[in-house]
């Protein structure tokens, strides 16, 4: 099965350091994998809107079609592989990432979808620059994304971190840029919940 790499980039700006740094990392890919790169500001989604508890009781939601939530549920749909693109945000994923991410909720919720299923097994990646030295800053955001591939359950392939600020400053990390040459060559092991004993 050929393998498809989806990168969903959450940055403010276009070109950020986060997007430099997958970009360094998408360059040590085989040319036999197909990578699709989507802007999130180039296609936002709407507000989320939480329809399990309306008043007409009915919580199915009807399958989007010809839209950005449309484009960006079958892009989702395509890939063997997510590659979520984000900056460090007050400790977490973007807001627009954050919307994509509720958008897989709403997804759940459309019938004909069988979204949880179709999402079992596929890999969930995370790229993000920040500004601090002290790593662990990021640790909300890698919760973010380790807790939603367990929940489906995805395989979590890990958050590639680099420090950058200043747009291209993050080509001054040696060490990112170390980290990005062998970053997708692992085999991601199945996400898993803290509490998991299995």
């Amino acid at each position: 099965m050929t393998r498809k790499f989806l990168f969903v980039l959450g940055s403010a700006r276009p070109e950020g350091n986060s997007e430099t740094l997958a970009r360094a990392a998408a360059e040590q890919l085989p040319p036999d994998v197909e990578q699709r790169w989507l802007s999130l500001a180039e296609h936002p989604l709407p507000d989320f809107e939480d329809l399990r508890h309306h008043a007409s009781g009915n919580r199915a939601r009807p399958l989007p079609v010809g839209d950005n939530e449309a484009l960006l549920l079958q892009a989702t749909l395509d890939a063997t592989d997510i590659v979520i693109v984000s900056p460090l945000y007050w400790y977490s994923v973007s807001a627009s990432v954050k919307r994509y991410l509720d958008y897989w909720d709403a997804w759940l919720e459309v019938p004909e979808l069988g979204f949880q299923d179709a999402m079992k097994g596929r890999a969930l990646w995370g790229v993000t620059a920040l500004a601090h030295r002290e790593e662990e800053v990021a640790e909300p955001l890698i919760g973010t994304l380790r807790y939603s591939a367990a929940y489906f359950p995805m395989r979590f392939g890990g958050v590639l971190l680099g420090n950058g600020t200043r747009p291209g400053q993050v080509l001054d990390d040696t060490e990112a840029l170390a980290r990005a040459k062998t970053f997708f060559a692992q085999e991601p092991p199945p996400a898993r919940y803290p509490y998991d004993t299995q």
